[in-house]
């Protein structure tokens, strides 16, 4: 790839969007310039807006209310929220009637198999009323409703987020595997692949030596604006990831939710992330196409890498959308997408014999496009042109994105547009940290 020259001042980007001069695109609008090789006109860009939205484990809330008046109980021993144990504290808030809460993406109801922490985000920013429950240091059992309005302080955090690229995964072995990267048992022999990554669009991978973003840049996480506070845990020069925060007062429930494993319900959550092009290496790694980047293939047992994909094989030439025909819904007395949505976007109407989807719910995983025997769900999701170590290839279908790359483009597009309205304003941050 020929050498790109421009250098630009983070102070001079920002005097460009004050007077509205600055050119701003999404990632998706770059990477059809690089197609259309229109180099020329990358070199205008000040700023490119980038964004992820996946299956991200590493995220916990952090939640402070009210439940009753002082002095009604000294402590709060144990909390639960719709079902799901809430870790209580650090502070004790005695006799207060306050809880102070940290609550995992990834905690698993008591009495819900399918619903999880990442579900609960989602409910509390839908403005719907959980269901608390306080055991006391006494021994009393406090119950009550909350919302989100009733929470003075209710922020989430990300240990780790935005991974500048993950795997995929395969099971080369001979039995089926349950596990968190797969919604049903993981088929043996290689039969199916998933993967994670939202590839050329990613944050990271616009800018992996992190020389502009850092301590301290403002971020859109859920859609709402939050702050990066660093690198995340597992975090290396190879494959960087985030640490960040946002008001959850402020977040959108499509960015979010619950998703349903083989091992049990995992959080769903969206980062979107400006970059401003403030040197050569920065556009260079803009221009770069998914099939310029690599996906590695691992073995689910081992979790070690058996092969060399690149995201050019799960998002060139496919659909973004799972369409859902309910014409060709042939009523199927047990259904089985119903069954295997890691949404739980699909149910079927037994009056009407006829499957229903929810477009809000839907994470366009592609799953339900291998459950359903009748063809009503559509989606081409690709394939990974696996290289092995030997130098043979082997082709794998990809039947399940942990990754939803149609809202990923969504966020990146509401971030372009808050900047150019003036509504985000973009800030250098406080200190490097690549």
């Amino acid at each position: 790839m020929a050498s790109i020259v421009v250098g630009k001042e983070f102070s001079e980007i920002l005097e460009r969007i004050e007077r509205s001069e600055a050119v701003v695109l999404t990632a998706e609008e770059v990477s059809r310039l690089v197609e259309e090789k229109d180099r020329s006109s990358l070199e205008e860009v000040d700023v490119v807006t980038t964004a992820t939205r996946a299956v991200m484990s590493g995220t916990y809330a952090i939640l402070s209310f009210p439940v009753a008046e002082p002095g009604s109980f000294q402590r709060a021993k144990n909390v639960w929220l719709n079902g799901i144990s809430a870790h209580v504290g650090p502070c004790p808030n005695e006799n207060l009637g306050v809880l102070d809460l940290i609550v995992f993406g990834t905690a698993h109801s008591r009495d819900r198999p399918d619903y999880g922490g990442g579900h609960l985000f989602r409910d509390l920013v839908e403005g719907k009323a959980i269901q608390v429950e306080v055991q006391t240091d006494e021994g009393g059992l406090l119950q009550t409703e909350v919302g989100l309005d009733d929470m003075p302080q209710a922020r989430m955090f990300g240990s780790r987020h935005a991974f500048k690229n993950y795997s995929a995964f395969v099971n080369p072995g001979d039995q089926p595997v349950r596990t968190i990267f797969h919604a049903r048992g993981f088929e043996p022999h290689c039969q199916g692949a998933t993967f994670s990554g939202c590839g050329q669009i990613n944050p990271l991978k616009n800018d992996p030596l992190l020389e502009t973003i850092g301590i301290g840049t403002r971020i859109l996480l859920n859609g709402a604006e939050g702050y990066v506070l660093g690198t995340g845990t597992r975090s290396s020069r190879d494959k960087p990831n985030l640490s960040g925060f946002a008001d959850m007062h402020h977040m959108t429930a499509e960015y979010m939710g619950g998703f349903v494993t083989g091992q049990g319900p995992e959080c769903i959550c969206s980062l979107a992330v400006p970059i401003p092009v403030t040197s050569p290496r920065i556009l260079e790694e803009i221009a770069l196409r998914d099939r310029e980047i690599a996906l590695p293939v691992n073995d689910i047992n081992t979790r070690t890498a058996i092969g060399q994909a690149n995201y050019g094989d799960v998002w060139d030439d496919v659909d973004l959308e799972v369409e859902f025909d309910p014409d060709s819904c042939k009523g199927c007395r047990r259904c089985l997408v119903e069954r295997a949505c890691p949404m739980r976007a699909v149910r079927y109407d037994q009056e009407a014999r006829v499957a229903i989807r929810d477009g809000s719910l839907c994470f366009h995983c592609g799953l339900c496009v291998t459950e359903c025997p009748n063809g009503a769900f559509r989606c081409r999701l690709g394939a990974l042109r696996m290289k092995t170590s030997s130098g043979s290839v082997r082709s794998v279908p990809v039947v399940l994105r942990q990754s939803d790359r149609l809202r990923a483009g969504k966020l990146s597009g509401e971030l372009k547009r808050r900047i150019l309205d003036g509504s985000f304003r973009m800030a250098p941050p406080i200190e490097r940290i690549g």
